[in-house]
């Protein structure tokens, strides 16, 4: 059953999980390129963090990394790093790092949330270690300079016009990636997921540990199957959580195309939600599920044609707002927010308030990160308009609830650089130590998109699907089940002898 608990966001980008898309085949990537002798990183000098609701004993440091792992004498780069030292040192077995997701998400805030419930679960098993991804939170950062109004997850998303066309986001989409080329320098060129994998192996180094154990979560999947494909001797217990299609001819451009599924999946649990009986009546929105269904897609269109001004000045609520709105929340497990403004548009007495994730722009660095890992990771085709218009109309017609936004053009159509690197072919040669967990109806990284990946690790994973909803799996959703086969496994090694299946508390 779908609950209603307002849980903390696993990152700013989490929202949107991955906002673009690519597309390469193998062979059209760089080859691979050899990389320079990268001195030791120095002492991590550690102090208070002082963020608002971080655990008082978690830890900051900086790290620098090489801009460009090529020149390791060359610019710096800086990492802002974090830890939750073990309470019980004797007890103590290595290092935690909770790689986070986005692009663009921050390790140091998710450790600063999560922190005391994972202390909780591990007790003094391991130092709990996070950072923020070059790009990212108060790492070094880039920026592309770009418009407010190109900053909106609204905008940031290809989102069609209300009659299906998508020549806005053509001009859009160039204008943005123009705005990257120009603005962002060497910085935002070195924003890949490759870089990211090489900057946790210098973390790793400068923690003093010989290998590592992970929580990665939402795109941070990606990365931690990358790390454990390029430095498998350098794993110990590793966990993916809520995972992507790891093909790399689709790394990015599938995860997005994946997400038009994902919200079909997921569009049912909010559907029987506000049309229970035991919903407050405030919330409820019809009286049964398909009627919730017909009343959203209805609202959607109604506004396409008319926006309604919200409480905001100058945004007001049109169809793609709400629509972005539906998939914010069924990203998370709370779908008051969304029943009442869909009740409010509904009223024409009414005055929409829009929610701050809908409401308001990313600041321009968190937008250049999201934009710039993906574009910057693969090689995207020539950017073709009447395929892109193909696919949006063949798209909106299958799945009404994006609207063809997940096949849209994007940015990365027009990116001005090739990527430096040949993207990752995961396979499952190496340890057996990789446990996935995955919730069955997740709207941003679906259940059928986490098959393949485990499908590509082989034996070298053991996969253990929650029936829930909801993006996060472990200590999100709260199904004991999950939790209680990740936490032992991180405590003893033990993972299931074979896939499973964590039935509804």
């Amino acid at each position: 059953m779908t609950r209603t608990t307002t849980r903390p966001a696993l990152s700013i980008a989490a929202l949107a999980t991955v906002l673009l898309t690519a597309t390469t085949s193998v062979a059209a990537a760089a080859p691979p390129r050899p990389e320079g002798r990268v001195a030791a990183p120095p002492e991590l000098a550690w102090g208070p963090c002082a963020l608002p609701g971080a655990p008082a004993e978690q830890e900051c440091a900086r790290l620098p990394v090489p801009l460009d792992y090529d020149d390791p004498g060359g610019r710096q780069l800086t990492l802002s790093v974090t830890r939750l030292r073990s309470t019980d040192p004797a007890a103590r077995r290595g290092s935690l790092l909770l790689i986070p997701g986005g692009p663009g998400g921050s390790g140091v805030r998710h450790l600063a949330v999560k922190g005391a419930t994972l202390r909780q679960q591990v007790g003094g098993a391991y130092d709990l270690v996070g950072f923020d991804p070059r790009g990212t939170g108060g790492s070094t950062t880039a920026s592309c300079g770009l418009d407010e109004e190109d900053r909106h997850l609204v905008t940031l998303r290809s989102w069609p016009a209300a009659d299906g066309s998508i020549a806005d986001n053509v001009t859009r989409s160039r204008r943005v990636a123009e705005a990257c080329d120009r603005n962002g320098g060497a910085v935002l060129r070195s924003l890949t997921s490759a870089n990211q994998v090489r900057d946790i192996d210098r973390f790793r180094e400068a923690l003093g540990e010989e290998r590592l154990s992970a929580w990665g979560v939402s795109y941070g999947t990606y990365v931690a199957a990358v790390y454990a494909q390029k430095y498998p001797h350098r794993t110990d217990r590793w966990v993916m959580d809520s995972n992507g299609d790891p093909d790399p001819a689709r790394v990015g451009r599938g995860w997005l195309a994946n997400m038009a599924k994902g919200v079909e999946d997921r569009f049912p649990d909010f559907a029987r939600w506000a049309s229970a009986a035991s919903t407050p009546e405030e919330f409820r929105l019809a009286d049964d599920p398909a009627a919730v269904r017909r009343l959203f897609l209805d609202l959607a269109a109604a506004l396409d044609r008319a926006p309604r001004e919200s409480t905001t000045p100058g945004v007001p609520l049109t169809g793609n707002r709400l629509r972005q709105a539906l998939q914010n929340a069924l990203t998370g497990n709370s779908f008051q927010g969304l029943a009442r403004l869909i009740t409010s548009a509904r009223d024409p007495e009414a005055t929409p308030v829009l929610t701050r994730d809908i409401a308001g722009a990313l600041p321009d660095e968190d937008a250049a990160i999201s934009i710039a890992v993906v574009c910057n990771d693969v090689r995207w085709p020539a950017p073709s308009v009447p395929a892109h218009q193909r696919a949006v109309t063949t798209d909106r017609a299958r799945h009404p609830l994006t609207a063809g936004m997940p096949v849209n053009i994007t940015p990365c159509s027009f990116w001005k650089h090739a990527p430096a690197d040949r993207p990752t072919r995961l396979t499952d040669r190496g340890p057996s130590s990789i446990l996935m967990i995955q919730n069955l109806r997740d709207p941003a990284t679906p259940h059928s998109g986490a098959l393949r990946m485990r499908a590509a690790l082989g034996d070298r994973a053991r996969m253990v699907t929650v029936d829930s909803g909801g993006h996060g799996a472990y200590l999100n959703t709260g199904n004991a089940c999950g939790d209680r086969t990740v936490t032992r496994y991180l405590l003893t090694g033990e993972r299931p002898d074979r896939d499973m299946l964590c039935a509804a508390d």
